[in-house]
């Protein structure tokens, strides 16, 4: 990777993680190991040789390693500690992020991992009753444990058998739930969405999730007067 002959610790981490693309393949394993295949299905704008060789820089920097997981011996690229050292800035990027405005060719949709990260980093109990609790989600092929403890929503691609609540969906209309404020019933009547178990968990942990503060976020005035000048 290149670096920039600059001793400041920001630009050292630039020289490592700065090169297009690599922040967000570290984005697509915070939940968990990836295959090549999934890593490609999660970042579709990337190609397969851009990801190879990010993946190659992101394994010399040691953040990224490959190994085989039982039972099927299946190769797949994995966090290292180091690596999972960076959750915080991308999860906080992420939240600085909700403020960039999305341009027109942008398209609304949040990748699936996305999606489940914004989904944690929105989650606040705020004033409503605590409550923990294991929730299963499911999309398809993709499976993931959530579970709420402290007032806070920790998440990881994996199935269990004993949740509190299930939810079977899709991406788009998790998406409209969190953002857009459709409601549970409305998703149900259509179809989009199944609950099994504890349904007051889930309303709780959708209701925590779209009231955080960062909803579609208004520009200020300052903001608005530089797009004005630009």
């Amino acid at each position: 990777m290149r670096g920039f002959d600059d001793p400041c610790g920001i630009a050292r981490a630039l020289g490592q993680i700065g090169e297009r693309w690599a922040l967000l393949v570290v984005r697509e394993l915070l939940l968990g190991p990836k295959r090549f295949s999934d890593l490609r299905r999660g970042l579709p704008g990337i190609s397969e040789n851009v990801l190879s060789q990010r993946l190659r820089e992101l394994e010399h920097a040691n953040l990224v390693r490959r190994r085989r997981f039982a039972p099927s011996s299946t190769s797949a690229y994995e966090l290292t500690g180091r690596g999972r050292e960076l959750e915080p800035v991308l999860m906080e990027l992420r939240r600085w992020g909700e403020y960039v405005p999305l341009g027109d060719a942008v398209s609304p949709a949040l990748g699936i991992d996305a999606l489940v990260l914004a989904l944690t980093g929105r989650f606040t109990a705020g004033d409503a009753t605590p409550r923990d609790a294991v929730v299963q989600l499911r999309f398809d092929d993709d499976h993931f444990l959530l579970v709420i403890k402290n007032g806070r929503l920790l998440a990881k691609r994996a199935e269990v058998d004993d949740a509190d609540s299930t939810i079977t969906t899709t991406a788009a209309t998790l998406q409209s739930l969190v953002f857009d404020e459709r409601t549970i019933a409305d998703a149900e009547r259509s179809g989009d969405l199944t609950i099994t178990g504890d349904r007051d968990t889930v309303e709780h942990l959708l209701r925590c999730s779209r009231h955080s503060g960062e909803a579609r976020p208004v520009p200020t005035t300052e903001q608005k007067s530089d797009q004005a000048r630009r």
